[in-house]
């Protein structure tokens, strides 16, 4: 049995705007690259809550992103597909969960709703360059890269020795509630 986390359509239509907004006011194109899509949210393969786990939330929040990534109607989708699917490919932040903020990809230690963020961010920037930063933004203060890979490889050397395993960041409930 199938449990699947929905998301409203006015909820994805005010996401998608917010989104937008955020990116028109930074003079980027806008009008298709963020769309609605069906369902947003983990799907799990066991119907009882308390077998949901850490790992298999890490999972699934990579498959939203790598979906959501396969979508991106920008003329810089693809250096951002490249980067996600670069960070996939990397076992240690693959075991990491991931999150995205301003577009920049992040890693955490904990699933949400109470990520404990880790290492540096990745961005794909619009000259077809990839960044390496700190901070809460997509900055590229620790390194400009040509390729994804390269990018990844830097941002796995700048993680604190150990890092992991991925702990629930909250008790998830029936219905889907933290």
């Amino acid at each position: 049995m199938d449990i699947s986390l929905e998301v409203s359509a006015p909820v994805l239509d005010e996401s998608a705007g917010t989104g937008s907004g955020w990116l028109a006011a930074r003079g980027a194109p806008v009008g298709g690259g963020l769309r609605r899509s069906g369902t947003i949210g983990a799907v799990f393969d066991s119907p009882n809550f308390a077998e949901v786990s850490a790992a298999r939330l890490t999972e699934s929040a990579w498959q939203r992103l790598r979906a959501e990534a396969a979508v991106l109607e920008y003329s810089w989708a693809e250096s951002y597909r490249q980067l996600v699917e670069a960070a996939w490919a990397e076992p240690v932040l693959r075991a990491l969960y991931p999150f995205t903020s301003h577009w920049g990809l992040r890693f955490s230690t904990a699933t949400g709703p109470l990520m404990v963020a880790v290492g540096p961010v990745l961005s794909a920037n619009g000259d077809g360059e990839f960044g390496v930063g700190t901070g809460i933004l997509a900055t590229s203060n620790l390194g400009r890269f040509a390729t994804a890979g390269e990018a990844v490889a830097w941002a796995v050397r700048e993680l604190p020795p150990g890092v992991g395993p991925v702990r629930l960041g909250g008790p998830v409930r029936p219905g889907g509630e933290w």
